[in-house]
């Protein structure tokens, strides 16, 4: 997102009527609307009567570096604003972003490579630009031969990279050695853990870093989270000062750092003390009325120091928790993990100086949609616990708005667009920070009540297989607006399912060993039901504006090659026939497969 700042000395105006070509040259639509742009410093200010959102358009007129293109299909001027420049524009059009280009002879810092999107991003590098320099990987191990196991066994040797594998052959694994560096380090511990030898290394070698690391646990204990969330980003961008030749400082987050904001959620920057529950009273016009904290990140890191002292050690880790998520909904979040998020992108936006930022925002990242095969994914991700428990006949209902949307992305498409966003903004070379969310709760939502009408049609046509051979049949998903039907609806099935009612007249300990059973189950589904609550009556909607105007500087190969439009997801097809599948296969490993 370019940064709307103020500034006496330099006021430039950019004017986005872009001029878009015809195939034959002759025609042109021209899109009027224009944009003040004033920059200064590292400040970012909202200019009255002008959407906080800035999209992708540069200065057609630079005060200080003569005349400068406008991005691709845009009109060109010349100092003196008469003459029409038409060709470097097209030029541009049909060169795109050079995201290949850009990649070649590369070196890259990688953080959280192990996770499950650090994988497919570093999968679909090594495909596309197998002539990239080298990529480090920073690996938390014990020593240098632990890091090189870890890599060998989580990454090199997964699955996921079976086409890279078809490709290079008996040679692979020689191929993925040369390119892939282990550094044995930590994001959680002083200049992450590295040594002075891997220090000066990666410092004089690195273009690009990529933050992928991150505790993704919604209520992980707030000291914990605040160290690798927050504090991780912080180290990783005083280690980037370092680095004698960066390009860009790349930031995987979560669209939720937006936290309980509502409507439509712009790509804006969070600024260093940004509160949302403050925002929430000034939109109400009760600042004058309102008093309210102003978030501190060094307040936080000090309030869990002092906490952590005055605590007896079997009651750190519950406490710890609920510390998090009280200091999370204090300031206007829904849980421990996007407020500290939330506080790692104000970490790297108030230290980055002159380094060009970018940040990435997907929503509920889940199994790849194309590449490098349909339906790739590790572990449960977000939605997943419930498709499997509605599967195996275990939860019948969920609370749920029906209403409400499930803001899932592809992937592959979120490492499209972290790649695209990469090359354009690193070759640029601009010393500002740009956000892109990539979702679909704008353009292609995808509703709950759709959402279970497809699990539903899936496990009718598909049955999961229980232990005996038998297919289980599953009834449609209850959705429920409240706890208390939802918690009333669990006991009633618990009950059916394990035949308690009609045995508790019979045995005793059978009826108790089978109260336990269902106590047991109904605790499970309600805990899930309190995580999930936030996300599943979730209000706000993810406006990805700057992501599709990304779109448009691709060229055609590159579109093809680098896709990242989730407004192309037909949702029957990817639940039904390529996430369901790709969850029973990577995921529960072939057990209990269709019949």
């Amino acid at each position: 997102m370019e940064a709307f700042s103020l500034s006496s000395s330099s006021i430039s105006i950019a004017s986005n009527s872009a001029l878009k070509m015809s195939k034959n040259g002759d025609s042109f639509m021209k899109n009027k609307k224009s944009i003040v742009y004033c920059q200064s410093g590292n400040k970012a200010i909202k200019s009255s009567g002008i959407s906080s959102v800035l999209t992708e358009t540069s200065a057609l007129v630079s005060h200080d570096h003569g005349p400068s293109l406008m991005e691709t299909g845009g009109l060109v001027l010349s100092p003196n604003g008469k003459d029409l420049a038409l060709t470097s524009a097209v030029e541009m059009v049909d060169e795109g972003i050079g995201i290949v280009k850009f990649l070649r002879g590369k070196a890259f810092f990688i953080t959280g490579a192990t996770g499950f999107l650090g994988k497919v991003l570093i999968e679909k590098m090594l495909r596309t630009a197998p002539d990239v320099h080298k990529i480090f990987v920073l690996i938390k191990a014990k020593d240098q031969e632990a890091a090189e196991e870890r890599l060998k066994n989580e990454v090199i040797n997964s699955e996921l990279f079976r086409r890279l594998k078809q490709i290079h052959g008996k040679s692979y694994q020689d191929f993925m050695s040369s390119k892939l560096i282990p550094v044995v380090g930590n994001v959680s511990e002083s200049n992450l853990g590295l040594n002075e030898k891997a220090t000066d290394l990666i410092a004089k070698e690195v273009d690009i870093i990529i933050n992928s690391a991150a505790n993704t646990t919604f209520d992980e204990r707030y000291d914990i989270a605040l160290d690798i969330n927050t504090s991780g980003p912080k180290r990783l961008m005083g280690f980037a000062k370092q680095c004698q030749k960066l390009k860009l400082f790349l930031q995987i987050s979560t669209a939720y750092v937006n936290g309980q904001r509502q409507g439509k959620v712009m790509e804006k920057p969070f600024c260093l003390g940004e509160s949302i529950a403050n925002e929430k009273v000034v939109h109400k016009n009760q600042q004058e009325s309102l008093e309210f904290d102003k978030l501190n990140i060094e307040d936080e890191m000090n309030l869990v120091m002092e906490s952590k002292q005055d605590l007896e050690e079997n009651s750190v880790i519950q406490k710890m928790k609920e510390l998090g998520i009280q200091r999370a909904n204090k300031f206007g979040w829904q849980d421990t993990y996007v407020f500290t998020k939330a506080m790692g992108e104000m970490m790297i936006d108030n230290l980055k100086g002159d380094i060009p930022v970018v940040v990435i925002r997907p929503s509920v990242i889940e199994s790849t949609y194309k590449e490098p095969f349909p339906g790739w994914m590790e572990g449960n991700r977000m939605m997943d616990p419930i498709i499997l428990h509605y599967g195996k006949g275990h939860l019948t209902g969920f609370l749920v708005d029906p209403n409400g949307v499930l803001d899932v992305v592809p992937a592959d498409m979120v490492v499209n667009a972290t790649l695209a966003a990469m090359a354009k903004h690193g070759a640029a070379g601009k010393p500002e920070t740009n956000i892109y969310q990539v979702a679909s709760s704008v353009v292609n939502p995808l509703l709950f009540s759709d959402l279970a009408k497809l699990l539903y049609e899936h496990f009718t046509s598909s049955p999961y297989i229980d232990s005996s051979g038998s297919p289980v049949r599953v009834p449609t998903m209850k959705l429920f607006n409240s706890m208390e039907d939802f918690s009333s609806h669990l006991w009633r099935h618990a009950i059916t399912r394990t035949g308690l009612g009609a045995l508790s007249n019979l045995d005793g300990k059978l009826s108790q060993k089978l109260e336990i059973i269902c106590r047991k189950s109904v605790e499970q589904a309600k805990y899930l039901a309190n995580i999930y609550e936030p996300y599943t009556f979730y209000g706000g909607r993810f406006d990805n504006s700057n992501t599709k105007r990304l779109t448009g500087f691709l060229s055609k190969e590159e579109k093809q090659q680098f896709g990242f439009d989730v407004e192309s997801i037909e949702w029957k097809d990817y639940i039904s026939n390529i996430h369901i599948p790709g969850l029973r296969k990577h995921v529960m490993k072939g057990r209990g497969p269709s019949s």
